[in-house]
């Protein structure tokens, strides 16, 4: 998982009129709509939680473009019926959905993403992987078709990097995600849970909230597979079942829409940018 430092909210403010252009062209996962039909009040309660994750060729400052995708869909009934091996540790639900994509961005990648993800232009060039076209638009499509609706997308600092950073390719070919999907961010949402557990007590000094930091809190061992999509997307589900209660009460409180979501940046050709 490639990230940053959080940002301050707007420090990459879109302006309204580019935000109200809905998507009705060729490869949209669903018919457009106006951004802000969805208010953080009025998010609709998820019946499958869709966990993600990306890997691109740098931070948000590069522009970057996706060059892996990783979601598992499970049911909210798994995740509130949690199966667990002999030590009582959460195990991933028996019936879930994958999908895992690698394609070629346009753009290069800086050296420490490369270095970080093990992915390269030429490696994925050498594989004859596209790019993020019209083709993932339609796997995305399916994909989420297939699972009972309303979707909650889940990734950890997802609205720093995940979320933005998908809206900006989908926005390039003029798609959308269904309307009545929200997102979680987990880690907000464990910082927020943490706060309010501890609150009028003394803190016990600083708890990292990276993926393999609250991984290696909660199991007492190192994830698997770190910086590959998959391995970041199953390290995540593992981190929500163990707090998957307070997880799916926090989603339903809180989840925002995504028409909250704005991409992280516009793309050069983008049809609102005409006057």
């Amino acid at each position: 998982m490639w990230r940053q430092v959080p940002r301050s909210p707007g420090s990459r403010s879109v302006p309204a009129p580019v935000l109200r252009v809905c998507a009705s062209r060729s490869g949209s996962l669903r018919p457009g709509y106006p951004r802000g039909n969805i208010t953080m009040s009025e998010t609709p309660r998820a019946e499958t939680f869709v966990f993600l994750d990306l890997e691109a060729t740098g931070l948000p400052s590069m522009d970057p473009e996706i060059a892996e995708l990783s979601l598992f869909a499970v049911h909210r009934s798994s995740l509130e019926n949690l199966e667990r091996d002999e030590s009582g540790a959460p195990v991933l639900p028996r019936v879930l959905d994958k999908l895992t994509l690698c394609m070629c961005p346009e753009r290069p990648f800086t050296a420490k993403a490369s270095e970080i993800t093990g992915l390269s232009s030429e490696g994925l060039a050498r594989c004859r992987k596209a790019g993020f076209d019209g083709a993932v638009v339609r796997m995305l499509q399916a994909f989420l078709s297939r699972q009972a609706g309303p979707i909650c997308l889940v990734a950890h600092n997802g609205f720093d990097y995940d979320f933005p950073l998908l809206c900006a390719e989908l926005r390039r070919l003029g798609a959308r995600l269904p309307r009545d999907t929200v997102c979680l961010d987990t880690l907000l949402a464990l910082r927020g849970l943490d706060r309010a557990h501890s609150h009028g007590t003394r803190a016990r000094g600083r708890q990292g909230y990276s993926l393999g930091s609250l991984f290696h809190r909660y199991f007492q061992a190192e994830p698997s597979a770190a910086h590959s999509a998959e391995g970041d997307v199953h390290t995540l589900l593992l981190i929500f079942l163990h707090r998957a209660a307070e997880l799916l009460a926090w989603a339903d409180e809180q989840a925002r829409g995504w028409a909250h979501i704005e991409p992280m940046y516009l793309p050069p050709d983008d049809p609102s940018l005409e006057s």
